[in-house]
């Protein structure tokens, strides 16, 4: 039987620790004084370790049979790192500390993944039903450590969170394995599938839309603090985008039936040409602001859902755990860490609303990459798979 309400509780507080930590941790920083480039060296680290540990524990995977043994020690492991913070505010301790928990957080949620859509068998229409626990996770956990930092000290954030991850470490103890995907003798293999041009389309576009991305996850908080806004209101204009998301995630069944995955990744691009403009340049106006927002719905919602389809779809039986590795690490990984690290040095430089700007470029970037790599063939035989 499908395990709906452990492998729902699981999402919920994984997405839940990335809606204390992604959000807030950055205003943490900022009140030690550290700079902006130093703010996002700290940051990017996550998405360093996501460009290697993920392949390294996928692998794992694959020679041991079983996947959540590693995201049982991963849960246990990024508590252990994350602890430091309680021990110190130098550059250097945080460092190390980020190092740590980030090493062993990347290496759950591509094997979670996997093992969701093992569990489905067949049922992958319901990922979305699943998925949008997580969500929700990260909705009570922005509004309620948004609203609590209006009167309590900033720091007050680093115990919250740590509860969040204790509670990562819970569910990952009940989260039953499941059966490996049969390997047929005539499964292609992970050469052949990377060969393919759709495939390596969609990896490119994946690298770009996170780098889109990582001023918004670095900055976007601390820019509207900056403009003056609450950080109340902070937690109000994350947990809109994620609102819409949910929305999206309800949706897609119909959607992937309706479009096909490659017409959904095109919107989702040009949603996130538009959508960093808007931030960059808007910041003052509430009405741009909410409807940048609501584009996380695309940007992030059916972007990555259609993304993880395919990933499904294209890296069969022993694969799957491979293919969300190297997907995590080329898009979370590597194009989080670029978009990151270079909106850590743009920010003091030429500004937000240029640094935004160039998550717009990344976005373009993204959306050449689908349109010319994905072709219309490909699509009507990922439909008919």
């Amino acid at each position: 039987m499908l395990p709906y309400w452990r492998l729902s509780g699981y999402y919920f507080f994984y997405f839940a620790f990335i809606g204390a930590f992604s959000p807030y941790f950055t205003l943490y920083l900022q009140s030690l004084s550290f700079s902006a480039a130093d703010i996002a060296i700290l940051m990017s680290l996550m998405q360093v370790m996501r460009v290697v540990a993920p392949n390294l524990w996928g692998w794992l995977a694959d020679r041991l049979g079983a996947r959540m043994p590693i995201v049982r020690l991963s849960a246990f492991a990024s508590l252990a790192g994350f602890a430091l913070f309680f021990q110190t505010t130098s550059f250097e301790g945080i460092f190390v500390g980020m190092a740590i928990m980030g090493f062993f957080w990347s290496a759950a949620l591509p094997l979670v993944e996997s093992l969701t859509f093992s569990h489905l068998a067949g049922q992958s229409g319901r990922y979305g039903n699943i998925r949008l626990w997580g969500s929700i996770g990260f909705i009570v956990a922005v509004l309620g450590i948004g609203h609590a930092l209006t009167w309590l000290p900033v720091d007050s954030q680093l115990w919250m969170t740590a509860a969040l991850l204790g509670g990562i470490a819970v569910l990952a103890m009940s989260v039953p394995e499941a059966p490996r995907p049969p390997h047929h003798h005539d499964t292609p293999g992970l050469s052949a599938v990377l060969g393919r041009r759709d495939v390596r389309a969609l990896l490119g576009g994946a690298f770009f839309m996170s780098a889109a991305h990582g001023a918004l996850y670095i900055f976007y908080s601390i820019l509207l603090v900056d403009a003056g806004y609450s950080k109340a209101f902070v937690g109000w204009m994350w947990t809109l985008g994620v609102v819409a998301e949910i929305g999206v995630f309800m949706l897609m069944p119909r959607l992937t039936h309706r479009f096909g995955l490659r017409q959904i990744l095109l919107v989702a691009f040009v949603a996130a040409v538009l959508r960093f403009a808007m931030i960059g340049w808007g910041v003052s106006s509430l009405a741009v602001l909410v409807f940048a927002q609501l584009l996380h719905g695309a940007t992030f919602g059916a972007y990555h859902a259609a993304s993880i389809a395919a990933v499904n779809q294209w890296f069969p039986g022993r694969l799957q755990a491979r293919g969300q590795a190297i997907y995590g690490s080329l898009s979370f990984g590597a194009g989080g860490m670029l978009g990151g690290l270079i909106s850590g040095y743009t920010w003091d430089w030429i500004g937000a609303a240029w640094t935004f700007t160039l998550g717009s470029v990344f976005g373009l970037m993204g959306l050449v990459f689908i349109w010319r790599g994905w072709r219309e063939e490909s699509e009507q035989e990922e439909q008919h798979a």
